[in-house]
């Protein structure tokens, strides 16, 4: 009887490792999809947010001023997250330079932005998106409500100017600003679903 039972129990852990395996391996498919992105030329989806230093943001209103560059990562406090985020505060001067504002994106609340942007000197604020619609305005969501690292650049006249999925350097995203032509001729449909 006891090797009945070893052999059932041996079973019921394999299906678990596999379920894991499988539930990981469509997480992962998730968090690398692009086809949910809004493609380059596209208006881009306009939101009102809450930010770390207290203000709310409007983007239709920044974007009138200045270039935005939207960071949508993970999670506060995560070390990749943190590398990422400080990376782009180093280059923060070169950034403002080309006439661009950053705002770090995700679905932590005000407190915990505030919390995380002082420890690590941010320079920039930190958007809550708590209900996740901006994430998923922005083809950022994946399984569970995790937000998918992106990058988005928004151009002066409201259209996505650039965007790459994961954790572009911060020099490539300073390339992007300097061959940006901030002209107004652009499809003015909405993206494709």
């Amino acid at each position: 009887m006891i090797p009945n039972r070893r052999r059932t129990v041996r079973r019921v852990g394999i299906a678990i490792l596999i379920g894991i395996l499988s539930l990981g391996g469509f997480l992962m498919a998730s968090m690398n999809s692009r086809g949910d992105l809004i493609p380059t030329g596209y208006p881009a989806p306009d939101f009102t947010a809450s930010a770390s230093g207290g203000q709310s943001v409007h983007l239709s209103e920044i974007c009138a001023q200045k270039r935005v560059v939207l960071v949508f990562y993970p999670g506060d406090y995560s070390p990749v997250c943190t590398a990422q985020l400080c990376a782009i505060r180093d280059n923060w001067g070169s950034l403002q330079a080309e006439n661009a504002v950053v705002y770090g994106v995700n679905t932590a609340s005000v407190q915990k932005h505030s919390g995380f942007a002082s420890k690590n000197s941010l320079p920039f604020p930190l958007l809550a998106d708590t209900s996740g619609e901006i994430a998923r305005a922005y083809g950022c969501r994946a399984l569970f409500g995790i937000v998918k690292r992106t990058v988005y650049i928004i151009d002066m006249q409201g259209r996505v100017a650039w965007v790459k999925r994961g954790n572009p350097a911060p020099t490539e995203i300073l390339e992007a600003l300097r061959t940006l032509k901030d002209s107004p001729a652009s499809p003015s449909a909405s993206p494709p679903r």
